[in-house]
């Protein structure tokens, strides 16, 4: 595994690329990025990097612990990384990790949907629209009465809908703005705007 950065999408605009084709991109602010802890296996039995990012507000007493001379960082997340020699404490990463073309791997929080019925979550089939038909968008059988008897376990049931970790993988960097901390990627990111995601090299 490889070190990767925080940073908040902004939203999605497109680009023209050399060739004159429109290509849709999702646009990435990564403010610079503090390393605030080194984990390593005799500490703490594996091997990661703790990177931190934004200004908090306020802060609880074990984070002010942690962090003492480092800025105070609003988000906090981990990368397992391989190696750590080459990271140390107060460290600062940004965008000139990456470069344009080089595939990642962005992961986010999807957008929240609330309560959903089948249709929407599991994309079912609707009922007969005629005929005296009532059972529009209802979900229709759950399973059999007598055999077994309950609702089998996995069966698609309406429920909660979103707010799902999703890792978008193999996603190709269009082009990186080291002088504004932008990255530029294309297609898609998961989460609304000002969601916040990780960016690391792709596996």
């Amino acid at each position: 595994m490889s070190i990767g950065l925080i940073g908040r999408k902004v939203g999605m605009t497109q680009i023209f690329a050399e060739d004159g084709t429109i290509v849709p991109v999702s646009v990435v602010a990564v403010e610079p990025n503090t390393v605030t802890r080194v984990r390593s296996t005799e500490q703490d039995g594996y091997t990661a990097v703790q990177l931190g990012t934004g200004t908090a507000r306020r802060l609880n007493k074990p984070q002010i612990g942690q962090l003492r001379d480092l800025p105070r960082v609003a988000d906090i997340r981990e990368f397992r990384v391989d190696d750590t020699s080459a990271y140390e404490v107060g460290q600062r990463v940004d965008v000139s990790l990456f470069e344009a073309g080089e595939l990642v791997d962005v992961t986010g929080v999807s957008k929240g949907k609330g309560f959903a019925g089948t249709i929407k979550r599991h994309h079912a089939r609707r009922g007969p629209e005629t005929h005296g038909s009532d059972s529009h968008r209802q979900p229709g059988s759950a399973g059999a009465g007598t055999s077994p008897g309950h609702v089998l376990r996995g069966t698609k049931m309406p429920g909660h809908m979103g707010s799902d970790r999703i890792t978008v993988k193999k996603v190709r960097i269009v082009r990186t703005d080291p002088e504004r901390n932008l990255l530029l990627v294309r297609g898609p990111v998961p989460g609304p705007r000002n969601a916040l995601v990780m960016i690391r090299k792709a596996v």
